[in-house]
C-alpha cells in the first residue's frame, strides 16, 4: 500500500531526502511587520495563512535573487498562493533549481458569503454556500505545475480550510456572481492539512478500487466528477509520470500506475 500524504499540524516544513546542490540564503533586514507577521498588502487569508504556519525564528517577506519570499525557515523557503498558480510558476521554477521550497495552497473545504455595504463598513447579511470543496480541488491548480512535484527540493500542501467570502453588490464583478465582487477571503478555521512530497502521494487519493488499466470515464465515474475534471485529473497524473499511457479502448486512453 502507498504511504498516506503527510498529515501535519501547523508550522512543520516536510522534506525530501535528496543530495541536490543547495544554496544557504542571506540574512535580510526585518521588513515592517503586524503582530510579528511581515505584510505587503495581502488580502485576509493570504495573512492568516501566514500567521497560522509561522514560527517564532521565521522571516517575512525576504528579498532573494529578485524576488520576494512569504516565509523562510533556515534554509526552507515557503511561498503561500491562493489562487492561480500560473502567476507563480516561473517563481517556482527558478527558485527549486536552487533552494528548498515549500508551497501553501488552501482549499476551501467550507464557505460563509458575507455580503457588505458599497463602503464595505457593513455587514448586510451572511449565509452558509451549498457549495463543499474536497481534496481532489487541488488539481484545479496544480494543472498548472504538475511537473515540479518531481524535482527534490519542491513540496506543497493543502490546508483544507473553512472561510468566509466578502462581497460587495457593486456591479463590477463576474455575471456568474451576478456582478458582486469579492473584497477579501478570510480565514474561519483549518480543520487538516495535507502534504505531498512525491508523484505518488497523489496516488493515494484515487478510489482503491479503480480498475487497472482505468479510462477517463471510468475515473469520472468512480469519483463521481464531470468529465472535465477527470481530465484533469489524468493530465496531471500523467505529467507527474505518476501513471502511464497503456492502450486505447475506442478512442480512450487507458492508464496505470
Amino acid at each position: 500500500m502507498l504511504p498516506l500524504p503527510g498529515k501535519r499540524t501547523a508550522g512543520h516544513v516536510s522534506k525530501k531526502d535528496n543530495k541536490s546542490e543547495q544554496q544557504q540564503i542571506p540574512a535580510a533586514p526585518a521588513p515592517k511587520t503586524s503582530n510579528g507577521i511581515g505584510m505587503r498588502n495581502e488580502r485576509s487569508l493570504h495573512a492568516a495563512l501566514k500567521q497560522w504556519y509561522a514560527q517564532p525564528e521565521d522571516r517575512f517577506e525576504v528579498p532573494l535573487d529578485g524576488f520576494v519570499i512569504d516565509l523562510v525557515r533556515g534554509d526552507d523557503l515557503v511561498e503561500i498562493q491562493t489562487r492561480n498558480f500560473s502567476a507563480i510558476r516561473g517563481k517556482l521554477q527558478e527558485l527549486v533549481q536552487k533552494y528548498k521550497v515549500h508551497v501553501l495552497h488552501p482549499l476551501t473545504i467550507e464557505k460563509w458569503v458575507v455580503q457588505v455595504d458599497k463602503k464595505g463598513t457593513e455587514m448586510l447579511s451572511r449565509r452558509k454556500s451549498p457549495a463543499r470543496g474536497n481534496l481532489l480541488d487541488l488539481f484545479e491548480e496544480m494543472v498548472r505545475i504538475p511537473e515540479l512535484i518531481n524535482h527534490p527540493n519542491f513540496t506543497i500542501e493543502f490546508p483544507l480550510i473553512r472561510e468566509e467570502e466578502v462581497r460587495c453588490k457593486d456591479g463590477k464583478g463576474s455575471k456568474r456572481r451576478k456582478r458582486e465582487s469579492i473584497k477579501d477571503r478570510r480565514l474561519l478555521d483549518v480543520i487538516e492539512s495535507r502534504v505531498f512530497t512525491c508523484n505518488q502521494d497523489f496516488l493515494t487519493i484515487l478510489p482503491p478500487t479503480l480498475p487497472q488499466p482505468f479510462s477517463t470515464k471510468c475515473l469520472s465515474a468512480a469519483l463521481n466528477l464531470p468529465l472535465h475534471r477527470s481530465r484533469q485529473i489524468t493530465y496531471c497524473l500523467r505529467k507527474m509520470d505518476a501513471i502511464v499511457v497503456v492502450g486505447k479502448r475506442g478512442n480512450e486512453l487507458l492508464y496505470e500506475w
